[in-house]
């Protein structure tokens, strides 16, 4: 489907804002995973804190945390494989007047402890930050059991507390170092898998606003985490003549709660169809927090894309997002169902 108005240009402040490496698809982009961007943010933030803990839950390699411990061992406590301990001892030393970051897998924290982290953190209001490392389907060699594809659900149901999902390296120590700034609790979902490394420190950060990477006026694709990225190589897909030439918008919406109202109502009412992309199951995350959005401001057709309701398998994760279509590809074959919403 040809777009009803080509004439339209990207409004020239977004341009301005997108500060992208100059190729955005060279075979040489450089590839970080998202969790090394917690630990440095954590061991930047805490040079600027003293008041700044960290808590481990036996791996604190994997997730990062011992660039903190090297620097700050007194600052440092490695509970041992005690999720549930962690989130408890957390609170405590935080209700002691610390800023506290806890970090495990997610699989783990909130998949095992999140009774704690409701009753410990939340409840109580204590100052405790919740690092995810290794979530979603991109942590596939780890195997399927640790492939949390709930945690947005869970935790951006419980009052109070901020979710984010870094699309990059850059965007995810940037996400610590904003939460580490305020007072209460947040959970920062990063992934295991080297990802492509597309914004820049200058790129823009702020907690509950949307980044618009692309402007367009067909379809607008909100994504999150790694699916940013994928998204923008779908858009450049999408635009060709055999893919329906669509102009293509593409946000990248980190922030889950709170989430961005007036950039979700304002690219409905400009595309009158919108498509959510996440790595995590369709039902509670990303799509759903838009599409909670859409029904109480400004109803519009919302074309949800992520895992349907199914646990995954082991396995690489190129391959898993090919298998499982979240990947550009797999963006570009859904952004055409989403189309045909439009009609």
């Amino acid at each position: 489907m040809a777009h009803s108005k080509s004439d339209s240009k990207p409004d020239s402040s977004t341009i301005e804002q997108m500060h992208l490496v100059p190729d955005l698809f060279a075979p040489t982009i450089v590839k970080k995973a998202t969790r090394d961007g917690f630990g440095k943010g954590l061991v930047e933030l805490t040079e600027q804190n003293p008041n700044i803990w960290a808590l481990s839950a036996d791996v604190s390699e994997s997730s990062r945390t011992h660039w903190f411990a090297e620097k700050f061992p007194d600052r440092f406590v490695q509970v041992g494989v005690a999720e549930q301990n962690m989130a408890g001892a957390g609170a405590g030393i935080a209700a002691c007047g610390k800023t506290v970051f806890i970090s495990s897998f997610g699989a783990f924290s909130p998949g095992r402890n999140f009774d704690q982290i409701r009753v410990c953190v939340c409840y109580n209001k204590v100052n405790v930050k919740i690092h995810g490392s290794h979530t979603g389907v991109s942590v596939g060699p780890d195997g399927a059991s640790h492939e949390i594809l709930e945690d947005l659900a869970m935790m951006r149901a419980l009052p109070d507390m901020i979710v984010i999902a870094p699309a990059d390296m850059e965007e995810a120590k940037k996400a610590t170092l904003e939460v580490g700034k305020l007072f209460g609790p947040a959970y920062i979902r990063t992934s295991r898998e080297n990802s492509a490394l597309f914004t820049t420190p200058q790129t823009p950060f702020k907690i509950g606003k949307a980044n618009v990477y692309r402007d367009g006026s067909d379809l607008a694709i909100f994504a999150c985490g790694l699916q940013v990225y994928e998204a923008l190589k779908a858009a450049e897909e999408l635009k060709k003549p055999e893919n329906g030439a669509l102009d293509v918008a593409v946000i990248g919406c980190h922030t889950i709660k709170p989430i961005d109202k007036e950039t979700i109502v304002k690219y409905a009412k400009k595309c009158e169809i919108l498509m959510s992309a996440e790595d995590h199951q369709v039902d509670g995350g990303l799509g759903s927090a838009i599409a909670e959005v859409l029904c109480s401001v400004y109803p519009a057709p919302l074309y949800r894309h992520g895992m349907y309701r199914r646990f995954a398998e082991s396995g690489n994760c190129s391959d898993l997002y090919k298998k499982y279509e979240l990947d550009a590809a797999g963006i570009v074959k859904h952004a055409k169902l989403a189309m045909k919403l439009k009609k």
